[in-house]
């Protein structure tokens, strides 16, 4: 009739171990920038590739697309956080518009 703790708490540990890994994975996608390993690569591979570009046709404005940020932008074309926001001193940063344009270049 009595039961043994063992048969209560070995369920509770495995649901909580459960939701404790679905949290961390949850946070880490959600993250925009958490991650130091991440955006490393990402510049790495986009310097790599805009400056095979550059000699060919450098691009002078950019689209931006729904959920563009001005650093995540600066990382895709290669220009410099502090060019673009020098280019578009009429654009808010913190409140970019999808379709609105970007000068990337003079």
């Amino acid at each position: 009739m009595f039961r043994r703790p063992a048969r209560i708490f070995a369920p509770l540990s495995l649901v909580a171990c459960a939701v404790a890994v679905l949290v961390i994975v949850n946070n880490n996608n959600s993250d925009s920038g958490g991650s130091t390993s991440t955006p490393a690569q990402t510049s790495t591979l986009s310097t790599t590739s805009t400056s095979k570009d550059a000699t060919a046709k450098t691009p002078r404005h950019y689209t931006v697309k729904p959920g563009d940020v001005m650093s995540a932008i600066a990382v895709k074309t290669g220009v410099p956080l502090e060019t673009l926001i020098r280019l578009n001193p009429n654009v808010d940063a913190q409140s970019l518009h999808a379709g609105q344009k970007l000068k990337l270049a003079p």
